[in-house]
């Protein structure tokens, strides 16, 4: 193979990891929306498009594998590849993330909320930027943007903290609102891990530009 289609193939591959990018990142925003507006025909539109997301994870990884098998990359190409496979299988647990903030839309869907939601789609929408932005730091190779992007998970924690705390005092004081305040809880711990998704791929951006491993969780 030579270094012209081993460019393009992966140029194809890259074309796909953002396609994909941007269905999670479409997920994220309908999952909440359903929930905030309790919109089930919306929930069950991101639970029937994971499907798509899923399947470029597929092909994303086959097409990586090819490359690994044809082409036996050093270097930065192996590390370019390398991240890629990082990437999607990242992507693809953000997606079933949003599939589950969905089911609960569809779970909740005849009762009232027991306190407005007000705290978790701004906690959405810190997380919507990251993934925006880490995407288009790996696009970039853009190692700065990548740690400063890590840092931001700190707010999403802060966020999970009081809406943790704020549902644990509504549950407290009112008990048939355990089930709910419960779900939302698990809401609130999605987006979390969401986060801590943007995190890892941060983490491995800077790998394919340097070759050394940074633990951005502390």
């Amino acid at each position: 193979m030579s270094r012209h289609v081993f460019e393009e193939q992966l140029d194809g591959l890259h074309q796909k990891l953002m396609s994909m990018g941007t269905l999670v990142e479409e997920a994220i925003h309908k999952a909440i929306k359903s929930l905030v507006e309790r919109d089930v025909q919306l929930a069950d539109e991101v639970i029937q498009n994971d499907t798509l997301i899923n399947e470029l994870e597929h092909e994303i990884e086959t097409g990586c594998f090819r490359l690994i098998a044809l082409q036996q990359p050093v270097g930065s190409d192996l590390r370019r590849l390398g991240t890629m496979l990082k990437l999607v299988t990242d992507l693809e647990r953000m997606g079933d993330h949003a599939v589950s903030i969905s089911k609960t839309t569809r779970r909740l869907m005849a009762e009232p909320y027991v306190k407005p939601l007000i705290d978790i789609p701004i906690m959405a929408d810190n997380v919507k930027e990251m993934v925006r932005d880490c995407l288009n730091a790996y696009i970039n190779k853009d190692k700065q943007a990548a740690e400063e992007i890590a840092v931001r998970d700190d707010v999403v924690d802060k966020l999970f903290s009081k809406i943790f705390r704020d549902l644990i005092d509504v549950m407290t004081n009112n008990k048939q609102s355990i089930s709910q305040g419960t779900h939302l809880l698990l809401v609130a711990q999605y987006l979390e891990r969401i986060a801590d998704h943007v995190t890892n791929i941060c983490e491995w951006i800077i790998y394919m530009n340097t070759g050394k491993m940074t633990d951005l969780n502390n």
